[in-house]
């Protein structure tokens, strides 16, 4: 019996020993596979989240990447503005040196008359500054302003968007002024031809357009208003200084008249020669005009030789036409007819007698004669 007993008995504990341990395998399983699920979980969050933070840097990116689209075509605009502003300054550069030196204008096209009398009316001048100058120093702030705008930096040491505004007001100035003048000259001159005028307006004009393409059209909408006062100010200028300057009775009940010359036929005395001589050393003018037959009589009393050595202005060296007035010198001088002597500072309206400019100008023969022996 205790064999038996000890014999069947020796079976269960081993049982019990096999069974104990796949129970707990079973579980230590269970645990890991619900760690490793967990782990796979959170991989798969940190995935998603990065995957989130990508996209958010792509849109980011894209989005940073727009404004430099729309700066390359404010570059190219304010490029424009810079090389058209540099020709309007070599060409009004010229221009003003032809109207110090009163030399006159070289035309490419049509005859050269039509370029000097348009060049040299009344309407060159605003408040009897030349008209070329202004430009020339307009067209010089556009090209300054065009280069820094294009390279980003600070134009004229002020912001970049009080830059572009300095920018547009100055070229819509320059748009008004200009469509002024191409109104003048359709009906003050006509049949009259002048491609110095017309490559400035057509220059004012297309630097208006790449202001306006250079700071947008919704920008240049909220500025309206400030764009149609800059054009009634120009207006208003130009038409104040034009009906200041024009005369109301130098040759505009005149009949129109081509410039012609008149000879001097009467020999000069050695005095006359003398006087001529002194006049001229000390800085007198005589203003005249060709059609004045006062002034040819003053020329005659001097003489053929004589009268060439003064220092005479012609006041009407194109003609006497509508819208052709006195040259600047002669406006300048406030005549109040012709001859008109201008002898140290003194205005001396009307013929003079030989001896009466003699004795203005301080001339005496026999120390004229001293000195010359």
């Amino acid at each position: 019996m205790a064999s038996i007993i000890g014999v069947a008995s020796s079976p269960f504990p081993t049982q019990t020993s096999h069974l104990l341990p796949s129970r707990s395998n079973s579980i230590s399983s269970l645990i890991q596979l619900k760690r490793d699920s967990v782990r796979r979980l959170l991989l798969l969050r940190v995935n998603c989240s990065s995957r989130q933070v990508g996209d958010a840097e792509t849109e980011s990116e894209s989005k940073v990447v727009l404004p430099d689209t729309s700066a390359d075509t404010g570059i190219s605009a304010y490029n424009w503005c810079a090389a058209l502003g540099g020709i309007g300054f070599l060409e009004t550069s010229y221009l003003t040196f032809l109207k110090f030196t009163n030399s006159e204008a070289f035309c490419p096209v049509g005859d050269g008359a039509s370029c000097g009398n348009i060049l040299n009316s009344s309407y060159s001048a605003v408040f009897g500054v030349p008209l070329p100058l202004i430009g020339m120093v307009a067209y010089g702030v556009v090209a300054v302003l065009g280069i820094q705008l294009g390279q980003k930096s600070r134009p004229l040491g002020i912001g970049e968007a009080n830059g572009r505004l300095v920018l547009l007001g100055t070229t819509t100035s320059m748009a008004a002024a200009s469509a002024y003048f191409l109104y003048i000259l359709s009906t003050k001159f006509t049949g009259e031809f002048c491609p110095y005028c017309l490559a400035s307006v057509l220059l004012s004009f297309s630097l208006f357009v790449s202001s306006i393409k250079g700071l947008g059209f919704q920008e240049v909408q909220k500025d309206v208003g400030i764009q149609l006062l800059i054009v009634l100010l120009v207006v208003s200028t130009l038409n104040n200084s034009y009906s200041d300057s024009q005369p109301t009775n130098t040759g505009s009940a005149m009949a129109e008249m081509e410039y012609f010359t008149t000879e001097i036929t009467s020999e000069s005395t050695p005095f006359a020669i003398s006087l001529a001589k002194h006049l001229r050393s000390i800085g007198a003018k005589m203003y005249g005009a060709f059609w004045c037959s006062h002034c040819q009589e003053q020329k005659q009393m001097f003489g053929r030789e004589a009268a060439k050595l003064l220092d005479y202005v012609e006041c009407f060296p194109y003609g006497l036409k509508k819208g052709i007035y006195m040259i600047d010198a002669c406006q300048e001088a406030k005549l109040e007819g012709f001859p008109t002597w201008v002898i140290n500072g003194e205005v001396l309206s009307g013929e003079k007698k030989l001896s009466e400019l003699a004795a203005l100008s301080g001339f005496d023969m026999k120390e004229e004669l001293t000195e010359a022996k």
